[in-house]
């Protein structure tokens, strides 16, 4: 970690923050990517001849290319600078991203969201080792907040701009965008960013492929899979076809829809640090138990909508997606604290080779469950919205088990390394069983 001083207004060096900076850009473009195509849905389906289930596919055929190659990466992901992986994998996510901007079918188009999805879908699990191993947990949850802030950014300025760029030059424009974003990002990593290899001092002899399955089968590192299998459930089924039921079912208009996604963005914006910010000092399970009943609440009134005014629409977006920034944020910055520091490349592989994954399988199921009439109306999106909130709920459980492993371990370091239990965190050493006795 960088020797700068931090100065006393700011808990992270001059260096650190740019990290913090440089990775939250790459996530923002990186979610932009993603996230477009949702907008975009109502102009690609009548525009490309699609059906919905078509459109899915699109969708989750990043993530199935991205789920596979963070698997097969998993196994390298410790063996090397994270730096040059960091490079490697963008370099490709660029030109994955290029060749969308260029497409002009269903099936070039298909091809090239594989291409990106095989690239793009690791850069967020080398993010993640880079950010464990330069910050420390109690100080996660703030990192994870600004990184995490990108999701919301990408609302506020990449969707409306996205939206802009489709409705004046055509739907390939944003995607051009992006890949202009991406050189900007790159260029910046290439010259100021520092090798990140301390981890390859604590590397065993051990061959990459028998590295990737002593991890995927570490039994609790399979706790946390699960629950990530289950995290990605609920975006990746609900915003596919998010701007499609806007339109179809709610009543708005094409022109309504980046207004809709800016406001609810600038919320998010200012929801990601304070949740990040809450995480660290209240507990991270506590605020995600938080958002998860929050979004139970939301999804199930949303997904039952049928004509509703704008602002009643805005209210509730801003309320869900509060809801989903607190979970986001709060869940990474807890499963970060899982894995040994030997294995944090492999584990934020595979574990973003499940998100990837599962993602891909609900974005696939949502497009079988929610059927479009002749009409345009989607049907079945409350059944839809009984299964995220169904997810939800599952997950909070799962997350609690994680959260008293992670507990554990933090006061279990910390009495090795000072010798004694009242060194630890006053509100470590409550949760724990030493405490109680």
């Amino acid at each position: 970690m960088s020797s700068v001083p931090k100065t006393s207004k700011s808990p992270f060096t001059s260096y650190e923050a740019f990290i913090i900076a440089i990775l939250s850009f790459l996530q923002f473009t990186i979610i932009l990517d993603f996230m477009v195509l949702s907008p975009l849905g109502a102009i690609l389906l009548p525009e490309l001849s699609i059906t919905t289930t078509q459109f899915g596919l699109v969708v989750s055929a990043y993530a199935f290319s991205a789920g596979a190659s963070g698997l097969l990466a998993a196994g390298f992901a410790d063996k090397f600078d994270r730096k040059k992986l960091l490079l490697f994998f963008y370099a490709g996510f660029v030109i994955g991203t290029f060749l969308c901007g260029i497409a002009t079918g269903y099936t070039f188009l298909l091809s090239a969201r594989i291409i990106t999805g095989i690239f793009g879908g690791v850069i967020g699990s080398i993010s993640f080792a880079i950010i464990t191993d330069l910050f420390k947990m109690e100080v996660r949850g703030r990192v994870m907040g600004f990184v995490q802030m990108s999701f919301a950014a990408s609302q506020v300025l990449g969707l409306p701009v996205g939206l802009y760029l489709a409705t004046l030059w055509g739907w390939h424009a944003p995607f051009l965008l992006i890949v202009g974003l991406c050189v900007v990002a790159g260029i910046a990593i290439v010259l100021y960013m520092r090798p990140v290899d301390e981890h390859l001092k604590i590397q065993t002899d051990r061959h990459p492929f028998e590295h990737l399955f002593k991890t995927a089968s570490d039994w609790t590192y399979m706790k946390a899979f699960a629950a990530t299998t289950l995290l990605a459930t609920g975006g990746f089924m609900l915003m596919p076809f998010g701007s499609a039921f806007g339109i179809n079912n709610l009543g708005l208009t094409l022109e309504q829809l980046p207004l809709l996604y800016m406001i609810t963005g600038l919320f998010s914006i200012v929801m990601g640090p304070l949740a990040g910010k809450l995480s660290d000092l209240v507990g991270k399970y506590k605020i995600f138990v938080a958002g998860s009943v929050l979004a139970i609440i939301i999804v199930v009134i949303y997904c039952g909508l049928d004509i509703t005014p704008f602002w009643v629409v805005v209210v509730l977006n801003v309320l869900l997606f509060a809801g989903i920034t607190a979970r986001m944020i709060s869940s990474s910055a807890l499963i970060t604290g899982v894995p040994e520091p030997r294995d944090r490349g492999a584990f934020m592989g595979i574990n973003s080779s499940v998100q990837q994954i599962a993602g891909g399988v609900a974005s696939a199921v949502a497009g079988l469950i929610v059927v479009q009439t002749p009409s345009g109306k989607l049907e079945n999106y409350p059944m839809l919205g009984y299964v995220v909130a169904g997810s939800i709920l599952i997950t909070v459980i799962l997350m609690y088990f994680l959260d008293q492993y992670v507990t554990q371990k933090a006061i279990a370091s910390k009495i090795q390394e000072n010798g004694s239990l009242k060194s630890a965190n006053p509100q470590l050493v409550k949760a724990s069983p030493e405490y109680q006795k």
